[in-house]
C-alpha cells in the first residue's frame, strides 16, 4: 500500500437457495483480517515467483500477470467531478495512486463513495495474462504472475510448470506459443467473468419477481442517454428507470456529469444519488428489472 497499490472495499453478493435453487434471500460477503492476511501470502508467492524467474539473465519467456496505466481521459474526468464535489485529486505527480486512494478513503462511507468507487474502476485497465512484463498497476508490482491456484486456473499452471522447467535447467520455451497460451487464457477469463456476473444478475431477477410493485430505497449506479440504472441498498439488485418513465420534466444526458438534467426545472439525477424506485417488471428471459422512481405508500 505505501508504494501505491489500490484498494478498493468491494462486496459479493450471495444467494441462500432453497431446495429447488430458487433464492431465498440474499447476503453480502466482505473479506475479514483472516482472509485479509491469506491473501497477502498469497501476493507475496506469486510475485516471488515472478521476480525469481523475471530478474534472470539472459531474460526466459515466461507467463506475467500484467495491469496497464490507467486511462487519462477518464481519469481527468474523475478529477472533474471529484473537485466539483469538494475533494482534490492530483494528477501532476508520479503518486497518481496515493492520490487515489486517499480519495477513495475520504469518501468511504459518505453518499459520494457510490459515485467515485464506480469511476476510479472505470478509470482503469483490464489485467492480463502475457510474456511481456509491463508491471502490475493496481498491486505496485513491477514483477507479478498467477501462481497459487492451478486447481482452478490454467495460467497458474503453465507457470508451474515453467518454474519446474527452468529450475531443471532447461533451454527456453517458445515465446511465440507461450504468448498465444497467454492470450487464449485471458480472453477466457473475461468469458467466465461475464458469466458469473450473468449467473449473478439471473438469481436476482428471480429473487425479485415475486416483489413487482413494492418499493425499495436504492442508489443510482449509472447513467446513460436512455435512462438511470438504480441499485438496491439492501439486496444490490440493479434495474433500469426509463428516461421516458421519468415524469416532471425532459431529461437530458449530460455525459461529463454522469447526471440527467430536467431543461425545465434544472432536477438532476447523478451516479451516486440516492433514489426510491419501485418495481415494475422482472424479465428473466432478458436478466432484466424495470424500475419507475416513486415514493413510499404509508
Amino acid at each position: 500500500m505505501s508504494n501505491g497499490a489500490l484498494s478498493f472495499d468491494r462486496v459479493e453478493v450471495k444467494f441462500n437457495l432453497d431446495q429447488e435453487n430458487n433464492p431465498e434471500s440474499i447476503f453480502f460477503k466482505s473479506s475479514k483480517d483472516a482472509h485479509k492476511l491469506v491473501e497477502e501470502f498469497m501476493l507475496l508467492a506469486n510475485r516471488r515467483v515472478a521476480e525469481f524467474i523475471g530478474k534472470q539473465k539472459p531474460k526466459k519467456p515466461f507467463v506475467y500477470r500484467v495491469h496497464d496505466l490507467p486511462d487519462e481521459d477518464k481519469l481527468g474526468n474523475l478529477k472533474t467531478i471529484a473537485n466539483n464535489l469538494g475533494y482534490q485529486l492530483n494528477l501532476e505527480t508520479k503518486q497518481v495512486n496515493a492520490s487515489l486512494n486517499k480519495l477513495l478513503k475520504e469518501t468511504h462511507g459518505q453518499k459520494e463513495q457510490e459515485l467515485i468507487d464506480t469511476l476510479t474502476i472505470r478509470c482503469m485497465s483490464k489485467a492480463v495474462y502475457t510474456i511481456d512484463n509491463i508491471g502490475h498497476y493496481g498491486l505496485a508490482f513491477e514483477h507479478y504472475t498467477h501462481f497459487t491456484s492451478p486447481i482452478r486456473r490454467y495460467p497458474d499452471v503453465l507457470v508451474h510448470r515453467l518454474l519446474e522447467f527452468y529450475l531443471e535447467g532447461q533451454e527456453n520455451m517458445k515465446a511465440e506459443a507461450l504468448e498465444e497460451a497467454c492470450t487464449h487464457a485471458s480472453n477466457r477469463e473475461q468469458l467466465a467473468t461475464k458469466a458469473e456476473r450473468d449467473s449473478i444478475k439471473y438469481l436476482q431477477v428471480k429473487f425479485m419477481e415475486d416483489k413487482i410493485d413494492q418499493y425499495f430505497e436504492g442508489v443510482i449506479s449509472g447513467v446513460t442517454d436512455r435512462g438511470i440504472y438504480v441499485e438496491i441498498i439492501e439486496n444490490k439488485c440493479e434495474g433500469m428507470v426509463k428516461i421516458s418513465e421519468i415524469k416532471g420534466d425532459y431529461f437530458v444526458y449530460d455525459e461529463k456529469t454522469h447526471s440527467l438534467v430536467g431543461e425545465r426545472t434544472s432536477k438532476v439525477y447523478q451516479l451516486g444519488d440516492p433514489v426510491g424506485v419501485i418495481v415494475k417488471k422482472a424479465d428473466l428471459l432478458k436478466r432484466q428489472l424495470d424500475f419507475i422512481i416513486g415514493e413510499q405508500i404509508d
